[in-house]
């Protein structure tokens, strides 16, 4: 066994942590940093190191950086339209307030497809406050399910950032991503949002609030209409139905001897064209036609590339650390020892990406680590579409793990939902846990069943 090339690995990873835990560089710098510490170790010639930064990071965004930077403009023009509300409210109007955390529930796995966690939070979270003093019950009745369809739509189902990146550094099929994602997300929500909701609601009372800093959302849109749900679920959905169609196409399940028209599936269920498709028919019918100027429209987009920028820089590293292991060897080297080991890769990716995530706290930066040091296992065909798609599941759900005191998320939620860290811990930390369970055992599942 080639000792450097594993002393390579290890420090890489230990450099990460200690950049980002200790000294606080931003995770773009702290993962640039290791790969060159891990190519040092490893013996990498100067200039080919050079050259493989170049090959992981234009390898890597040439598709993720389009992909983020259209899903961010698509959320923003959601968001600031009042998409994200007349969906939320439409789904509660029709529940009714004794299946309001079922509807929440899927509100939220609906919402944070196209719209980032914290702002879906915020802008939501008035409707939970109205709930709860219109019932009396705990908040947190309505306020776990919310942050269980929440956290995971914003981990697990493209085009959010984590999943995008994931797919394109190990080489998953987008279609493939956002099925195995929802058939895992449905009973995910239901079981760690709405069973465990109505369970941590009986052990902790908590209620709305008396004042707040957040406006109500019937003001939060310059008094415009709000959207009807049937066009503003059409077009969250629309990106995603293009994509699957494709999938579909892809994998032989519709006969078609029409070359035109698979040609034409092809290009319009590309995520690129798919998204670009969404962002015209929202540019128009959620902006336009609302009375929306294109100038206002124009500075909503490029506000949302602020937050897109960071995932972006982030992703481009990962890929150039995925790049350093491959060029060194040391991603072969691991793949030996887990195989000798009899690690099953499924296990390494989620555990992989779990124990990152418990360290440093960023769920994006555990996704994409894992994502890199899952990369080079994997030889091209070895497994099929189901199953890597499983994988990224598999990396989303490790990352996913206890949310906690070093999480910008623990904080939103303890600061909005009025807890303490020890409620904090017992409710949302460990909701956090069980979708990470739940979900890696169901990717698990699927992984198996697909092989």
């Amino acid at each position: 066994m080639n000792y450097l090339l594993m002393l390579s690995v290890i420090a890489g990873i230990a450099s990460l942590l200690i950049l980002v835990l200790y000294f606080k560089f931003p995770a773009f710098i702290a993962l640039l940093m290791a790969s060159i510490v891990t190519a040092l170790i490893a013996g990498l010639p100067a200039q080919k190191m050079i050259v493989t930064i170049q090959e992981g990071m234009g390898s890597t965004l040439g598709f993720v950086a389009t992909i983020v930077g259209l899903g961010a403009m698509f959320g923003a023009i959601l968001e600031k339209s009042g998409g994200a509300d007349a969906i939320a409210r439409y789904l509660i109007k029709k529940a009714g307030l004794k299946k309001s955390p079922l509807a929440l529930g899927f509100t939220g796995l609906i919402i944070s497809i196209p719209v980032f966690f914290d702002v879906a939070f915020i802008l939501l979270i008035p409707i939970i406050y109205s709930i709860q003093k219109n019932t009396r019950k705990s908040l947190l009745l309505y306020a776990m399910p919310l942050l269980a369809g929440l956290a995971f739509g914003h981990a697990f189902i493209p085009p959010t950032p984590g999943p995008i990146a994931v797919a394109e550094i190990i080489g998953a099929e987008i279609g493939w991503v956002i099925l195995t994602s929802i058939l895992i997300g449905i009973p995910t929500v239901i079981l760690c949002g709405v069973l465990f909701g109505k369970f941590i609601a009986k052990q902790i009372y908590i209620y709305s609030p008396e004042q707040t800093l957040l406006t109500s959302s019937e003001d939060s849109y310059s008094n415009k209409q709000l959207p009807s749900f049937g066009l503003t679920i059409g077009i969250v959905f629309l990106p995603i139905f293009l994509i699957l169609l494709n999938t579909t196409f892809n994998a032989g399940l519709f006969k078609v001897d029409n070359a035109f028209l698979i040609q034409v599936v092809a290009f319009i269920g590309h995520p690129f064209s798919a998204l670009v498709i969404a962002n015209i028919v929202a540019w128009i019918l959620l902006g336009i036609k609302k009375g929306y100027s294109a100038n206002e429209l124009s500075k909503i987009s490029i506000q949302s590339m602020a937050p897109a920028g960071a995932i972006i820089l982030v992703t481009g590293a990962g890929g150039v650390f995925k790049q350093v292991l491959v060029d060194t060897g040391a991603g072969k080297l691991l793949a030996e020892l887990l195989l000798h080991a009899g690690v099953s890769v499924i296990f390494f990716a989620y555990l992989s990406a779990a124990i990152i995530r418990l360290l440093q706290g960023s769920a994006t930066v555990a996704m994409i680590t894992a994502a890199s040091l899952l990369a080079p296992l994997l030889i091209a065909g070895m497994y099929s579409p189901l199953q890597m798609a499983a994988l990224v599941a598999a990396i989303a759900a490790g990352a996913t793990i206890f949310s906690h005191v070093n999480d910008s998320g623990f904080w939103l939620v303890k600061q909005y939902l009025g807890l303490t860290e020890n409620q904090t811990f017992k409710s949302w930390s460990l909701m956090t846990l069980l979708i990470s369970v739940v979900a890696g055992l169901l990717a698990s599942l699927i992984f198996y069943i697909g092989s």
